[in-house]
C-alpha cells in the first residue's frame, strides 16, 4: 500500500471543472474554492511534536499542496489543502536531535487512516456493539453538561472519573484543574507498561521519582539489566543516539556493553555479553557486583550514601551477596560476577540501567534500589556518564494555578478494588476517557470491562474505535496531532529542562475538535462554571511559556517555542519541581525476597513473559498499517503474533517453527504460532504485546492473540503496579503451522481483503 493511496489524495488537476465519475450526472465531484491560500508545488516544512509515546520528540513536517476528498453540504467534492507529507525528526531538539524511529515515522497515518472517527457519534445500539448514529458538536455537548450538571446538583461531584494514561504536559494540567474544580476525584492512571516501580525506586535513593536521563555517550562500561533502551523503553530516539556515540563516535574508544535478561530484546541483540539471569533475581546480581566492589577495596561502601542505606547489609559490605551465593541464586557462574564486577569497577566512567522485566516481578523495587545503590557506589550519579535526572518545570506553578483544594487529597479511581473503601472505576457515574484502553491491557481477572459495564455514562476523546471508545455512551473525537495545538513535557533525554510545542500544521480533515478546547468549552457551560482561566489550549499554552526565560534575544519564549518546536534551557527559580525530595523517613531496609509467580511450577512450568512490541509497543499503534508491515527486528514477523521459545524445549516438547501453540495460565490461554530462537531461556516462552484486538480498524481487529489475557493479577506491593512478569504458564502443541505466522525472511504475504 503507497502513501499517496492510503492518505486518499486525489490525483485530480484543474481548477474548477466538474469531474464526472463514469459518465453519470449523479455522481459529479465538485471542486470547491480552497479556504486558505496555497502555493502550488511549494513544500514548507513546519515544526510538530510525535505523540507516539512519551518521549516527546520534535519533528519537521513536510507541507504541500494536495488535493482532499470532502464533502460539503451533502455534495462530494474535492478541495485543495495544504497537507503534511512527511515527518522527521527536529534537528536541533534537544531530545531527538533529528532522529525519529519508525513509530514516529508512521504517526502520519493517524491523520489520513481511513477508520478514523470524523464526527461527534452517539451510542445507537446496546453497549459493545458499535452501532452509532451521528450527532452534532452542540447536542454532544449539550448532552455532556447536562450529566455534568445533574451530578453538581445532586452533590455527587465525586462521582466524576477521568481515566487516561497519564504523564507531564499541560493537558494533563488541564485534566487535573478542571476535576479540582468540578470537585471530582483526580485522574485515574494506568499504563501496561508503566514506570511507577523505577520512579519509586529514585524517588527513594536520589529524592528524584522520575526516569533518568543515562548520558550513555562519555560512558565506557554500561550495564543494562533489561532496559530495551535501543527499542521500547524511556527515550528510545535520544538513546539510540547517544548509544552510537559510545560505542563509535570516539575516535579510539569503543564503550563496552553488557545486556542481563533472561529473553533477549532488540537492545540485548547489540550488545557485546548477554547474561541471562533467573526472572525476579536481576537485583541480588547487582548486589553481588557491589559486594565484589568494596570487598576488593575498589570503592567503599559509605560511597553509595543514601542510596546504599537503603539496602539490607550494605555497611556490612553484603556478606551475604558472595559471588558463590549469587550463583546460587541468579544462575550467573560465580567467574562471570567476579569480572563483570571489576570491569564495572575500573572501566570508568560506568553506568547501570534497570527497567522493564526486573521491575515487572513482585520484588521489583528490590531490584531497583539495588542497582541504584551500585550507581551510587561507583560515583554514577549527576556525573558524565552516569545517571542524570532533566529538570523538570513545574507547570501548575508557571500557570500560577494552585493545587487541589484544601485538605486531605482524594483516593484516586483505581482499576481493580483493593478495599471496602477504596474508590473503583465502576463506582463513577460519568467517566471521561482520554488515551486509556485498559480492556485491552489489562488483565482480564481484574474485570475493567465488567466494571465499565456499571458505569451509566461513559464519554471517550478517542479517535478510532478501539476496545474502549466501543463500550462510550458519546465519543467526542479529537483533532489529529497535526490538526491541533501539541506539547510535551519530556521527563528525559536531555540534561536540560525542554518543553515541546508545536502550532497545526494544516487544518483540520473532519468534524473533529481539540480535546482540551472540549473540555475548556464544557466548564464554561456548565450550571456552576469552573472558571478556568483560558479560553482555548493555546492560550493556556503561551500563558505557561511566558513565564519561562526566552532562549532568544529576538523574540520572547512562546514565540521563540513555537518557531523552534520546543523551549530549553535553565529553569528559572520558584519554577522548577524540587531539585530533590527529602530522605525518607528511617524505614527499614530493604532486602532480597524471593520473587512469587502465579502458577504451581509443576503444572505451569515456563515463565511467561508479554514484552512490548517494538512496532505496536502495548498495542496502542496496531491500527497503523506502516507498523504492521514492519518485519520485528528479531524475528522477521509481521501482521501477526508469535510465542518464542527455546529449541531446546521445543524438541522436548515436540514443537517445530510455525507450529500453533496454547499457552495456557491459571487465568487464561491464548493460541500463537511457535518461533524457536536460543536467545531465551529455556523455561521461559514470550509473547510481543499488540496484536489479539476485538476492535481495532480493519488493520488491527481480528489479527494474532493478546497475551494480557492470560496474565495473573500479581502486583508489585510497594506501588500496586502490575506485576507482568509473574505469571506462570504450561505450553502445548495445538497444530501444524496453519499460516498464521507471517515472516518476512520466509515470503512477504500482503495483508488480506478478508480483513479489511
Amino acid at each position: 500500500m503507497d502513501r499517496r493511496s492510503f492518505i486518499k489524495l486525489t490525483a485530480v488537476t484543474g481548477t474548477s471543472a466538474a469531474l464526472a465519475s463514469c459518465g453519470v450526472p449523479e455522481n459529479q465531484l465538485i471542486r470547491f474554492v480552497p479556504d486558505e491560500d496555497i502555493v502550488p508545488g511549494v513544500a514548507v516544512w513546519k515544526p510538530g511534536v510525535c505523540p507516539l509515546c512519551a518521549a516527546g520528540c520534535g519533528l519537521t513536517v513536510r507541507v504541500m499542496d494536495a488535493d482532499a476528498d470532502v464533502a460539503r453540504n451533502g455534495q462530494l467534492g474535492v478541495v485543495r489543502i495544504a497537507a503534511a507529507k512527511k515527518l522527521e525528526g527536529a534537528p536541533n531538539h534537544p531530545v531527538n536531535r533529528g532522529g525519529l524511529c519508525a513509530r514516529g515515522q508512521a504517526a502520519i497515518q493517524v491523520t489520513y487512516h481511513p477508520d478514523r472517527i470524523t464526527q461527534p457519534l452517539k451510542r445507537a445500539g446496546e453497549r459493545g456493539d458499535g452501532r452509532y448514529e451521528a450527532i452534532s458538536w452542540d447536542d454532544a455537548l449539550a448532552d455532556v453538561v447536562s450529566r455534568l450538571d445533574g451530578l453538581e446538583e445532586a452533590g455527587n461531584q465525586r462521582a466524576l472519573a477521568f481515566l487516561s494514561r497519564g504523564g507531564a504536559s499541560h493537558r494533563a494540567v488541564l485534566i487535573e484543574q478542571f476535576l479540582a474544580r468540578f470537585g471530582a476525584p483526580p485522574p485515574a492512571v494506568y499504563e501496561l507498561f508503566g514506570d511507577e516501580v523505577l520512579r519509586r525506586a529514585n524517588a527513594t535513593s536520589f529524592g528524584r521519582e522520575q526516569l533518568p536521563t543515562i548520558d550513555l555517550a562519555n560512558a565506557m562500561f554500561v550495564l543494562s539489566f533489561g532496559a530495551d533502551f535501543l527499542g521500547t523503553w524511556n527515550s528510545p530516539v535520544a538513546q539510540a543516539a547517544a548509544y552510537g556515540v559510545m560505542r563509535q563516535g570516539r575516535p579510539g574508544i569503543r564503550g563496552g556493553f553488557v545486556q542481563v535478561e533472561s529473553r533477549m530484546s532488540q537492545t540485548g541483540a547489540s550488545a557485546d555479553e548477554w547474561v541471562p539471569a533467573r526472572p525476579g533475581t536481576e537485583g541480588v546480581l547487582a548486589l553481588g557486583l557491589a559486594h565484589v566492589i568494596m570487598a576488593a577495596a575498589l570503592r567503599p561502601a559509605s560511597a553509595a550514601g543514601r542510596a546504599g542505606a537503603l539496602v539490607d547489609g550494605w555497611s556490612d559490605g553484603l556478606r551475604s551477596y558472595t559471588p558463590e551465593q549469587v550463583e546460587k541464586i541468579t544462575g550467573v557462574a560465580a567467574a562471570r560476577v567476579v569480572r563483570l564486577a571489576r570491569q564495572f569497577a575500573e572501566m570508568r566512567p560506568s553506568v547501570a540501567v534497570v527497567a522493564g522485566p526486573p521491575l515487572a516481578h513482585t520484588n521489583g523495587l528490590f531490584t531497583a534500589v539495588a542497582v541504584n545503590a551500585l550507581n551510587a557506589l561507583v560515583g554514577s550519579i549527576e556525573q558524565p556518564g552516569g545517571v542524570f535526572f532533566t529538570p523538570q518545570v513545574d507547570l501548575a506553578a508557571a500557570l500560577k494555578m494552585s493545587g487541589r483544594a484544601a485538605g486531605a487529597p482524594a483516593p484516586p479511581f483505581r482499576l481493580q478494588r483493593e478495599g471496602a473503601d477504596d474508590p473503583h472505576i465502576g463506582d463513577a457515574q460519568v467517566l471521561l476517557v482520554d488515551g486509556a484502553n485498559p480492556v485491552f491491557t489489562a488483565p482480564r481477572v481484574w474485570g475493567v470491562d465488567q466494571a465499565l459495564a456499571k458505569v451509566p455514562y461513559i464519554v471517550s476523546f478517542g479517535s478510532f474505535l478501539d476496545e474502549m471508545a466501543v463500550l462510550a455512551d458519546l465519543i467526542l473525537p479529537d483533532h489529529s496531532f497535526l490538526e491541533a495545538w501539541r506539547e510535551a513535557v519530556p521527563e528525559s533525554g536531555a540534561t536540560v529542562a525542554v518543553a515541546s510545542v508545536a502550532p497545526p500544521v494544516m487544518r483540520p480533515l473532519y468534524q473533529t475538535r481539540s480535546t482540551p478546547d472540549v473540555l475548556l468549552e464544557v466548564g464554561r457551560r456548565l450550571r456552576r462554571p469552573l472558571n478556568l482561566p483560558w479560553q482555548t489550549f493555546d492560550q493556556m499554552l503561551a500563558a505557561a511559556f511566558a513565564a519561562l526565560p526566552s532562549a532568544s534575544p529576538d523574540a520572547d519564549a512562546w514565540t521563540d517555542a513555537q518557531a523552534k518546536g520546543a523551549w530549553s534551557g535553565p529553569v528559572p527559580p520558584g519554577l522548577g519541581r524540587a531539585a530533590s525530595l527529602p530522605a525518607p523517613p528511617a524505614a527499614r531496609p530493604i532486602a532480597f525476597e524471593e520473587p512469587r509467580f502465579d502458577g504451581d511450577a509443576g503444572q505451569f512450568p515456563f515463565h511467561f513473559l508479554p514484552y512490548p512490541s517494538s512496532a505496536f509497543l502495548d498495542g496502542s499503534l496496531a491500527h497503523l498499517p506502516w507498523l504492521q508491515e514492519m518485519p520485528d527486528p528479531l524475528t522477521s514477523a509481521m501482521w501477526s503474533s508469535w510465542v518464542e521459545i527455546n529449541p531446546a524445549a521445543a524438541e522436548r516438547l515436540g514443537i517445530g517453527q510455525g507450529d500453533v501453540l496454547e499457552i495456557a495460565s491459571a487465568h487464561g490461554s491464548i493460541r500463537a504460532a511457535a518461533v524457536l530462537t536460543p536467545g531465551i531461556a529455556p523455561d521461559m516462552v514470550a509473547m510481543p504485546v499488540g496484536q489479539g484486538h476485538r476492535t481495532f480498524t480493519r488493520y488491527a481487529s481480528g489479527r494474532g492473540a493478546n497475551p494480557v489475557e492470560a496474565l495473573a493479577p500479581m502486583t508489585e506491593p510497594a506501588t500496586g503496579a502490575l506485576a507482568w512478569a509473574a505469571t506462570r504458564v504450561r505450553v502445548s502443541r495445538v497444530g501444524p503451522p496453519d499460516g498464521r505466522l507471517v515472516l518476512f525472511a520466509g515470503g512477504m504475504r500482503e495483508h488480506v481483503e478478508e480483513h479489511r
